[in-house]
């Protein structure tokens, strides 16, 4: 199926490499730390880093230009899907997420690779099943929570699946691009991507358990 590939995040960098001291909101100027709030910006698909004041602004339905994205990660452990489902999504590899674009009125499904997010065109009739088996998925905020799903090694480990924040699933972006060498990626990139899971599973155990 047709793909494109994009880079819509102006400050993926910045979620993969240390933070600089300096870096400060991109609405107010005020110094950051590391642990600070992101903003998407659904039309052009940009992340900006905001301080926790600024953050606040944009916690209300009404329309705005930037929606607020949440911390929350949760880690699904009672998802149902197939292999024959997954495989009806054509995603060439074993990880990719999926999220509602408000912009485009559908769903989209991105997957990780050395060039950066790649869109695949996703079958309805193949994801409308997904949601009936999976209700929750049709309840997902628009723009700023994506279901991600890390199928790398099904056949001697479980899938897992997770709900978590957009910025979540483009530092995972950042990380593969920036740490991609060669045909094959070199172990570093792998061994990248496995604590990068191992961290989001902590990160959803330290919250509370969900189905």
């Amino acid at each position: 199926m047709p793909r494109m590939q994009y880079s819509p995040f102006t400050s993926l960098q910045n979620l993969v490499r240390q933070r600089d001291a300096r870096e400060r909101c991109e609405l107010c100027g005020v110094a950051l730390s590391s642990a600070h709030r992101h903003l998407i910006e659904p039309v052009a698909r940009k992340l900006v880093c905001a301080c926790d004041a600024c953050a606040l602004l944009f916690d209300s339905p009404t329309r705005t230009k930037y929606k607020r994205v949440p911390l929350d990660v949760r880690l699904l452990n009672d998802f149902q899907m197939t292999d024959a489902q997954w495989e009806s999504l054509l995603i060439p590899i074993g990880m990719a997420f999926f999220f509602k674009s408000s912009v485009q009125g559908s769903t989209l499904a991105v997957y990780p690779s050395p060039a950066g997010a790649t869109e695949s065109l996703l079958s309805l009739d193949s994801w409308q099943e997904i949601v009936i088996s999976n209700p929750l998925l049709a309840r997902m905020e628009p723009d700023v929570e994506a279901l991600l799903v890390n199928r790398l090694d099904a056949a001697r480990r479980p899938a897992e699946y997770y709900l978590v924040p957009i910025d979540k699933c483009y530092e995972l972006v950042g990380l593969i691009r920036s740490r991609w060498r060669g045909l094959s990626g070199g172990a570093e990139v792998w061994e990248q991507i496995r604590l990068f899971f191992d961290a989001l599973k902590m990160q959803a155990s330290a919250g509370f358990a969900h189905a």
